[in-house]
C-alpha cells in the first residue's frame, strides 16, 4: 500500500497521517550519518506496513543526500531483518 508521507525537516521526521492518527520516524543528523532514533506507529495503525514505508522514505532521503542511514532505534534495530524483507534495507544497514 502507498501512503502520503510528509517530510518535516524542521522536526527531523517523516510522518503519515491516517484516520486522525500520526505515525512517524524521528531522526537526527550526526556528521554524515542519519540516525533513525524513533519509529512510532499508533496501535490502531499497526500491521499495515506503515513503519516500513516510513523507514524506507527516511533511508531513501539519506541516500539521496549522501548521508549514511543508521537504525539506532532499539525497536527498529531488533526488527530490521523483517523490515529489510519489505524494503531491501538489509544491504544498507549491514
Amino acid at each position: 500500500m502507498e501512503y502520503d508521507i510528509v517530510h518535516h525537516p524542521e522536526k527531523y521526521r517523516f510522518e503519515i497521517k491516517q484516520d486522525g492518527l500520526t505515525a512517524f520516524v524521528q531522526y537526527r543528523l550526526v556528521g554524515n550519518n542519519l540516525d533513525i532514533i524513533h519509529t512510532i506507529v499508533p496501535v490502531p495503525l499497526e500491521g499495515q506496513g506503515i513503519a516500513a514505508s516510513l523507514v524506507k522514505a527516511t533511508f531513501d532521503y539519506a541516500i539521496e543526500n549522501q548521508l549514511k542511514p543508521r537504525a539506532v532505534c532499539s525497536c527498529l534495530a531488533k526488527k530490521t531483518s523483517g523490515i529489510c524483507k519489505i524494503t531491501n534495507l538489509k544491504k544498507i544497514i549491514l
